[in-house]
């Protein structure tokens, strides 16, 4: 199921764990509002591919990978992505700092980036871990 021009439900719940990984309707919605307040936007800006290395988790699948217990992954309010390069990644964090989102976490100087997104009540947070 395409969720927009570059971006599909599959590749936002993909798991490489073996934990059956279903979103409910909810979740969709929300994904769904990530990919076309976040990602999309960013990608057309970007004008590169951005990789998905985690979206939605459930919560067998979040505690699995040791994701937060309150993680904003199992809401399908929040992805991982990356270029595959930490100069691509700089560029992405740069375009994003210019959007609108709850989180935005540069993860191990620059090795991903985590970036959330509510319907309402964003905190415009970023920080660095």
């Amino acid at each position: 199921m395409k969720l927009s021009k570059n971006f599909t439900l599959a590749e936002l719940c993909a798991t490489s764990t073996g934990v059956e990984n279903i979103p409910t309707e909810e979740v969709i919605k929300n994904l769904t509002y990530l990919v076309e307040g976040v990602l999309q936007p960013l990608r057309d800006v970007y004008g590169k591919p951005i990789t998905v290395n985690s979206g939605y988790r459930c919560e067998a699948l979040n505690k699995r990978v040791g994701g937060a217990r309150t993680s904003q992954h199992m809401t399908g309010q929040a992805v991982d992505i990356t270029t595959m390069t930490k100069d691509g990644n700089q560029e992405l964090f740069a375009i994003l700092e210019g959007m609108k989102f709850d989180q935005l976490i540069d993860e191990k100087n620059m090795s991903w980036i985590h970036v959330s997104l509510k319907a309402d009540g964003n905190r415009n947070q970023r920080l660095r871990l």
